[in-house]
């Protein structure tokens, strides 16, 4: 198979998986009625309006508030693509409005809209809002793919070849570089690498090995000779974190995106946020409203309209135009001036083809989170490179797929996994510095081949119970044979287990109060079922508010990714005669469950369920041998 074949079967599974994701979009919503559509958590209806306004960039918002079903659970995430729409007897009335959930608080939401004004009729009659479907990320990937594949006799074509395997990468051999001594000896090494590829480097980097650390450092060191440097992530989350990284490290850094998808403590690093302070943009606004104004003279009645009042009419619209040139031509000069004048740019990989560096390329482009990343959301960011830096770990969680045929043709198999299988160099980094070497021990056995090792001041930490209460760093609780089965929500789909949670609520509240230093103490409770979720996180608010200096946080695992808390508790949920555990099968997840802990990790699940899948088996095994056994009967 060659280089292009294999781009051309991606297309064909690119395919699929936009059949399944429309496919689903018109299950839930497009061929249902309003009320099924809010059973279904995909709508949101009646509303009412809170606040209407312009956010940073001239981008009109709308806050709104749902006043019925306000219990019910729902599909609505920050960085959705939602529609507003009118209802009116029984009709849908308007076009639907479309823009991107800015947040989402309870039974309010920001959305920030597509469009450049305010719709009138959001103010009149019955409004609601709803999941909508946006092919635009697809219809980006897709170009990017085909680019990539008639590329010829150019440096994308080059890379297509080395990046899939075809053709040998290429370092200088010879790039010395001065050691940080408070890096590692694989941090120093991957830097020197990331510094010495002509091609691409590839930095693996298992949780807690420092690998965001080690990235800010080497891209430090790059911009000493090049800049700007285009930063990507698949995640608005994850290139987040690396422009308060790079920030926080003296890096002059501009965050490109959609403004609702930035967190709000980074707008100052947006295009719009640094032109607000610039002092061309009073010249610019004052330009647009001398623009306005003439638009709406010429507009004017006139009493008599003849050949004078018609040659004024034109003489004002072409002023008008004129000041409009003027204030783009002034608005692209100064923007091109910031992102030139930048040592980074970040956004994500869709957003590599944003309007501001559409048509702008990079000597590196570094791609973070690789391993969440979808193969054709990469070629994007690859398309305006000239060498690549991968980091990541195939260990944790992998990008989202909906279709099952796209799944098994291999669709979720991620770029950087294909390159730790085919290229010769890689990177990995080999010290954490997160977690007691116990609860280390496990992933580093089954996923590391027990390479890593812990740093000695983390290696033993605990958090310190009085009387020895239940001092092991790692625990499995085992609810076998106690009649904790397992419920499914029929609505959701997602399955829950209240039993599960009350040894959890046991466990928690005795380690609060033997533990040594409850103040302070950073608490995470994740399960991989959303439904356990949201049931754990209305239970937590009356079970615990006898401790009210406990920090809890209770989310689902793929929310705490890229997270750590001192303790941790995952709650399994699967409990039935049938042995099935659904996509429990994914080790990758637990893998990232288990290593957000930092000093202690109890597990709590049923082992007749769990014991048969392999994965499971090694992990009970495992906690035997660090004395971390334990039945739910202790506890009733």
């Amino acid at each position: 198979m060659t280089a292009v074949e294999e781009l051309k079967q991606l297309l064909q599974l690119m395919e699929l998986e936009k059949e399944e994701e429309i496919r689903q979009y018109k299950e839930i919503l497009a061929q249902l009625p309003i009320s099924e559509r809010i059973k279904k958590g995909a709508c949101w209806f009646p509303l009412q309006i809170e606040q209407l306004g312009w956010s940073l960039g001239d981008h009109p918002f709308v806050l709104i508030e749902r006043t019925q079903q306000v219990q019910m659970a729902h599909k609505f995430r920050a960085g959705a693509v939602v529609s507003l729409f009118s209802e009116q007897s029984g009709q849908e009335q308007q076009r639907p409005e479309l823009g991107v959930i800015h947040f989402v608080d309870r039974n309010k939401m920001k959305i920030i809209l597509y469009g450049t004004e305010i719709p009138y009729w959001l103010q009149k009659g019955r409004i609601g809002v709803q999941l909508a479907f946006d092919e635009r990320g697809h219809l980006e990937m897709v170009k990017a793919v085909k680019q990539v594949m008639q590329a010829e006799k150019n440096r994308s074509a080059e890379l297509r070849e080395i990046l899939l395997g075809y053709k040998a990468a290429q370092w200088n051999e010879y790039y010395p570089i001065r050691e940080q001594a408070h890096l590692n000896d694989s941090q120093n090494k991957a830097i020197e690498n990331i510094i010495a590829a002509v091609d691409v480097a590839i930095i693996h980097g298992p949780p807690g090995t420092g690998k965001t650390t080690t990235l800010v450092e080497a891209i430090k060191l790059i911009v000493k000779k090049e800049s700007p440097v285009l930063v990507c992530a698949p995640s608005n989350t994850a290139v987040d974190f690396l422009t308060e990284k790079l920030h926080q490290a003296g890096v002059s850094v501009v965050r490109i995106g959609n403004l609702s998808r930035v967190d709000e403590d980074l707008l100052q690093h947006t295009v719009e946020g640094i032109l607000e302070g610039r002092p061309e943009t009073k010249e610019i606004k004052k330009m647009k409203i001398e623009a306005s104004q003439l638009y709406k003279q010429a507009d004017r009645h006139y009493r008599t309209f003849g050949p004078s009042e018609r040659e004024e009419k034109k003489s004002l619209k072409n002023e008008a135009r004129s000041l409009i040139h003027h204030a783009k031509m002034l608005e692209d000069y100064v923007i091109e001036k910031i992102l030139t004048e930048a040592d980074v740019i970040c956004c994500t990989l869709v957003s590599a083809m944003n309007k501001y560096i559409e048509k702008k390329t990079f000597k590196t482009v570094v791609i973070d989170e690789a391993a969440q990343a979808l193969e054709p959301a990469c070629w994007i960011a690859i398309g305006k490179a000239q060498r690549v830096i991968f980091a990541g770990d195939p260990f944790q969680l992998p990008p989202t797929v909906k279709s099952m045929q796209a799944q098994q043709g291999g669709y979720s198999k991620t770029l950087l996994e294909k390159m730790i299988e085919r290229q010769p160099r890689v990177d990995l980094l080999k010290v954490q510095y997160r977690m007691n070497e116990k609860i280390m021990g496990f992933s580093n056995t089954i996923f590391y081949q027990n390479e890593l090792k812990a740093a000695s001041f983390v290696s033993e930490w605990t958090i310190g119970t009085n009387e020895g209460y239940d001092s092991e760093p790692i625990s499995f609780i085992d609810t076998a044979g106690c009649g904790y089965e397992e419920s499914i929500n029929t609505e959701t789909k997602s399955y829950y287990n209240p039993d599960e949670y009350a040894i959890l609520r046991m466990h928690l509240d005795q380690l609060l109060y033997y533990s040594s230093a409850v103040s302070g103490l950073q608490i995470g409770i994740i399960s991989p079922y959303k439904e356990q979720v949201i049931y754990m996180q209305e239970q937590i608010k009356s079970d615990f508010d006898h401790f009210p200096d406990a920090d809890i946080t209770v989310d689902t695992i793929d929310s705490f990714q890229g997270q750590e808390r001192d303790v941790i508790y995952i709650s399994l949920v699967r409990s039935n005669d049938s042995g099935e555990i659904g996509f429990l099968k994914d080790s990758r997840r637990m893998n990232v469950a288990m290593t957000r802990a930092k000093k202690k990790l109890i597990i709590i699940g049923d082992s007749a369920t769990l014991g048969a899948h392999p994965f499971y088996e090694k992990l009970l095994t495992y906690c035997e041998q660090c004395q971390g056994y334990k039945t739910a009967w202790e506890y009733v």
